[in-house]
């Protein structure tokens, strides 16, 4: 215990010199609804209430915008990047399409339609299927190759968010009843349904490593699991509002998580420790750790600083040094 113990203590120490924030200021006109990098760590795109997505670049202390694609005629509501081709960025709109973009050329490559208005989106890790989630509980599977609707499933319950298991041979949806329900995949027969939760099941996200997965609910916790025995490992709870949004770091040790709470809780995954909070001054939308090194863009609700009925439209990222 005493090495485990020292190691948080070594994270502590190194997130109290890394723990100056960068804010991509006025990035959108409206609020940002998702965060996301692409899997070399070069670039950050987010998307937004005002139909637009932006692309940023990392240099060593600062953002820099690089490009804004147009063309959903609806909020952006989630979005995330291919798993091991940097370029390739999918997104969900409430326009009732998924838009694939490539920022080598700087534009959309496809655009799928879809039945609803769409919500959650993820891409599996071996990088074949899309799946989509829409308000009315559908989600459709799009073979990422082809960009053909390959199945679509309508659940009878609510459907928060939806996730690949490592192995993307499963896949993981978060209800309203605080289960997360797996199917197996591609045949999307019910395997198994954990009862995760005592109140709505709204997030879920599995570690880089495959060694976890995690849940935040309306219940204001964050349940860490092991993703191969599927039990509960252990439990964060320094949060008082409803967990929104999860994010790992890239080597499964740090667990972020936010919610209407005014900090961004920083936890230990082998401990469940504490191991550093940042401020916020609004509710945080989304979270997601840079896939290399330990730095976390988010989004808040964050108000104009000149005119608070206006979304600031703002993004940041924490974990720099000055």
């Amino acid at each position: 215990m005493v090495a485990t113990k020292s190691h948080v203590e070594e994270l502590q120490e190194y997130f109290k010199t890394h723990n100056k924030t960068r804010e991509a200021t006025k990035a959108h006109t409206a609020k940002v609804h998702s965060v996301g990098w692409n899997c070399d760590g070069r670039r950050l795109a987010s998307g937004s209430f005002d139909k637009s997505v932006v692309i940023f670049t990392l240099d060593r202390e600062r953002l820099n915008k690089e490009s804004t694609y147009r063309g959903h005629t609806g909020s952006v509501d989630q979005l995330c990047w291919h798993a091991s081709l940097p370029d390739l960025l999918s997104t969900a709109s409430g326009d009732k399409t998924v838009r694939i973009w490539d920022a080598r050329i700087g534009k959309c490559a496809t655009i799928i339609n879809t039945k609803g208005e769409n919500i959650n989106i993820t891409w599996s890790p071996d990088g074949n299927t899309i799946a989509v989630g829409n308000k009315e509980d559908l989600v459709t599977f799009i073979d990422a190759r082809m960009y053909k609707i390959l199945a679509e499933e309508q659940f009878s319950f609510e459907v928060n968010e939806i996730a690949w298991s490592n192995g993307s041979d499963l896949f993981f949806l978060t209800n309203g009843q605080g289960c997360v329900h797996i199917l197996n995949y591609p045949d999307l027969n019910l395997q198994q349904v954990l009862k995760a939760h005592p109140s709505t099941c709204i997030c879920i996200e599995f570690d880089p490593t495959g060694k976890y997965f995690a849940t935040g609910s309306a219940d204001a916790l964050v349940s860490l699991w092991d993703a191969e025995e599927l039990a509960c490992l252990r439990v964060f709870s320094r949060l008082d509002w409803p967990v929104r949004t999860i994010s790992f770091s890239h080597d499964g040790r740090l667990l972020a998580s936010a919610s209407e709470d005014l900090i961004i809780d920083i936890g230990d995954t082998e401990t469940g420790e504490k191991v550093a909070d940042i401020s916020v001054d609004a509710a945080t939308f989304t979270v997601a750790w840079h896939p290399k090194q330990y730095m976390l863009a988010y989004a808040c609700d964050d108000k104009d600083a000149n005119d608070r009925r206006r979304d600031a439209g703002s993004l940041k990222v924490w974990g720099f040094t000055e």
